[in-house]
């Protein structure tokens, strides 16, 4: 059974691209856009990083944080991060712990699946996207749900 809006998060523990460790709990009090891709160094994988370390900046005044998972191993997280100069976390989850949690592997590939998840500052899943193909969706649904839900949190002011 798939992790769906309103599951609480699989909690995580894992090294970072940078050489940190980092964990569901880091990111407590804070959205989380956790999205997965499938193989890191392939044209789509490629495309929706850089789309995503392009509007990083946004993300975070938004209130969030991303974190980006692969199966692919850790020496080649790396690599990815900084031939592509992506300032957020890549993790390599090469022994497969995250992904099994979030059950985003594929049946019989050796992939994950392409998928996205907000998870807002309490560690429950708010949002999720899965678009194989339309990798520009993934941004552009995150995007929107944050401006919504910070738009949902900002008092109205009435004016007297």
């Amino acid at each position: 059974m798939a992790i769906e809006v309103g599951d609480r998060a699989p909690q995580f523990s894992a090294c970072t691209s940078d050489g940190k460790t980092v964990s569901l709990a880091d990111y407590r009090g804070r959205y989380l856009v956790l999205y997965f891709y499938p193989k890191a160094f392939t044209p789509g994988c490629t495309k929706e990083a850089r789309r995503f370390r392009d509007n990083h900046v946004e993300i975070r005044e938004l209130g969030a944080e991303i974190v980006a998972v692969s199966i692919d191993d850790p020496t080649v997280q790396c690599e990815f991060a900084e031939r592509h100069q992506v300032a957020f976390p890549l993790i390599g989850d090469s022994n497969r712990a995250i992904s099994t949690a979030y059950e985003v592997l594929r049946r019989f590939l050796p992939f994950t699946k392409r998928v996205t998840f907000v998870i807002d500052p309490e560690g429950k899943v708010v949002a999720r996207f899965e678009h194989e193909l339309q990798v520009n969706k993934h941004l552009d649904n995150v995007l929107r749900f944050l401006r919504e839900a910070k738009t949902r949190a900002e008092p109205s002011v009435s004016r007297l």
